[in-house]
């Protein structure tokens, strides 16, 4: 039988398919586009993720046995607010994770219902880019919207709708709405209240490789795949990335170098970290997870390359940098605001230490190093917990660049495992629709049939002691600049 894998990303939407011994067949991207209304602010239009989704499916099956697609499933951008009103209609452009407009709300909830309460509620504390203060900004500053919602979604469950006609969610991707009950994986009544919604207007939560349908009719027609292939609940991008690496099970680690960056921590039992500078969040496996989460790691880059530079050469302005642990130019990636471990949306990209004879190649390798200092920011808050990582997996964009995965093992000095299949979310997406159809036991049982380590890469300890070092110096640079930010903003 065939899978696929449908990964909505913030920039384009990936589709992958598989067959039943874990063999990619085809993937295609189709991209569409971002909307930034005002500063801080990043929209979509959940129409453009239902168009392409549809014209992507039907390219990347234009060239198989159509009837053998068994099961589709996803991975998908969290934390987003998509809203219907009584007739399944979008009341408003869905508002997206990397947006820092709710200030205010995440403010109310942290200092306001407190910290504490909301780790007791929910094991997180608020985030600007969680889904419950997008609400509370609707509320306030759009009560005529806020009074037709009939259903919340987050972005990827939009789409299984429109598949299934299921208002569904997954414990994995759910667990960042804020809304949650992480430990036992169950909307919160607390949060519920604080926010002014009904439960009966928030989806049923599924485990991420169970089924929540079957192909609505029409669709089945229109796509000419059967009726009969099952809409399987799928994860947040980030678990979903971590079934596709095969980071699934107990102590397993894996980072992602996407438009956002995450340091991923696997674990069989619940557990919170008592700062909450980590998500405690529900994993794709039936399990638990700890993660870092910045909201701007390849998207550095991207900035760097195509807006200052002016160039679409990445590899050709990587070559140039020669000498790694010595670069005296710094880089704060925080382009978006910051979330994990600073949760400060008021956070600005900073250079520090140029002089005169600063070069382009110093800048650019500044960029990639500072996205690497950032995820040890959270990878240092996991081993204040007692976690002890020797070795990840890597995914996303940025892990095609082996200068990045180099900088990686050094800065964290740790061995970084590489992977046949750097697919991510699209590979994790259709591994959990082939695990609901019976084609494996279970999520690790897939993983470990399916994900293959091709090479790895190992730190140095000369160069690690070196980034050690530099380390050192890039954790003083937030705290010192951090109360200038508000004020620029």
């Amino acid at each position: 039988m065939l899978y696929i894998g449908v990964d909505l990303g913030t920039s384009a939407v990936k589709l992958l398919l598989m067959d039943g011994e874990g063999v990619i067949q085809k993937i295609v991207s189709r991209e569409y586009p971002l909307s930034f209304p005002h500063a801080g602010w990043s929209e979509q239009k959940p129409e453009d993720w239902w168009k392409q989704t549809l014209e992507g499916i039907k390219e990347l099956t234009a060239e198989c046995d159509k009837s053998q697609v068994a099961g589709i499933s996803f991975g998908g951008q969290m934390h987003g607010l998509v809203i219907l009103d009584k007739d399944d209609q979008v009341i408003r452009p869905a508002i997206l994770w990397n947006d820092g407009r709710t200030g205010r709300e995440t403010d109310y909830l942290n200092n306001v219902v407190g910290k504490e309460k909301l780790s007791q509620y929910t094991a997180n504390i608020a985030f600007a880019g969680f889904t419950a203060p997008k609400i509370l900004w609707v509320k306030e500053n759009e009560p005529e919207n806020f009074a037709r919602i009939e259903k919340i979604m987050l972005p990827k469950d939009y789409i299984a709708y429109r598949l299934s006609g299921t208002h569904c969610s997954d414990v994995s991707d759910a667990s960042g709405m804020l809304l949650m009950d992480v430990e036992n994986k169950c909307w919160s009544k607390e949060m519920i209240e604080i926010c002014g919604i009904r439960e009966e207007q928030l989806p049923k939560l599924f485990e991420s490789y169970e089924t929540v349908g079957t192909l609505k009719p029409e669709i089945a027609v229109e796509l000419g795949i059967p009726e009969t292939c099952k809409i399987v609940a799928g994860a947040g991008d980030n678990a979903a990335a971590a079934v596709g690496t095969g980071t699934v099970g107990d102590g397993m680690c894996n980072i992602s170098l996407g438009t956002s960056g995450t340091i991923f921590i696997s674990s069989k039992d619940f557990g919170v970290d008592k700062n909450n500078a980590l998500h405690a969040f529900a994993h794709a496996d039936g399990h638990y997870h700890l993660m870092g989460c910045m909201l701007s790691a390849a998207s550095c880059n991207k900035w760097w390359m195509d807006e200052i530079i002016g160039t679409k050469e990445y590899g050709q302005e990587q070559a140039k940098i020669e000498k790694l642990g010595e670069n005296n130019v710094f880089f704060l990636p925080y382009l978006m605001g910051e979330r994990s471990p600073h949760n400060n949306p008021n956070a600005r990209g900073t250079f520090i230490g140029m002089t005169m004879d600063t070069t382009r190649a110093d800048l650019t390798q500044a960029v990639l190093e500072g996205v690497a200092f950032a995820i040890r920011d959270s990878f240092e808050v996991a081993k204040s917990l007692g976690v002890q990582i020797e070795r990840t997996k890597i995914c996303g964009g940025g892990a095609k660049s082996s200068l990045w995965k180099k900088m990686i093992a050094n800065i964290l000095n740790i061995k970084v495992d590489v992977i046949e299949s750097e697919e991510g979310p699209a590979l994790g997406g259709a591994m959990l629709a082939a695990v609901a159809n019976g084609e494996f036991a279970s999520v690790e049982d897939a993983a470990a049939k399916i994900v293959k380590v091709v090479d790895t890469v190992e730190p140095d300890p000369e160069l690690a002691a070196k980034y050690d070092e530099k380390y050192k110096k890039f954790a003083k640079i937030y705290p010192s600049v951090k109360d200038l930010f508000s004020e620029l903003i």
